[in-house]
């Protein structure tokens, strides 16, 4: 509902569409300001780009939530999550 909610509704459901972007927008803000304070703590390298890093996640969430609405089965979803950490920066 989060992900696609809203996207193709008329102009009635603008108050609803921003509502959802706000809230995708929020969650992309709250994980870059975790990754941040992970390459502050040393988490993560301090060449990491935090924002790009969040947006990644956020993007492979949203797309993960697509793919389950639409009938995938947990095992594929499992595999599409762990085929996404096997690009992830080392540290």
């Amino acid at each position: 509902m989060g992900v696609q909610g809203a996207l193709a509704a008329g102009e009635s459901g603008r108050a609803a569409r921003e509502l959802l972007i706000g809230w995708r927008n929020d969650g992309y803000l709250r994980i870059r300001e975790r990754f941040e304070r992970a390459v502050e703590e040393g988490d993560l390298s301090t060449e990491a780009d935090a924002g790009l890093l969040a947006r990644y996640v956020t993007t492979l969430a949203h797309g993960i939530a697509v793919q389950a609405a639409g009938g995938v089965c947990r095992d594929e979803l499992r595999a599409m999550a762990d085929a996404a950490l096997r690009g992830w920066p080392p540290r």
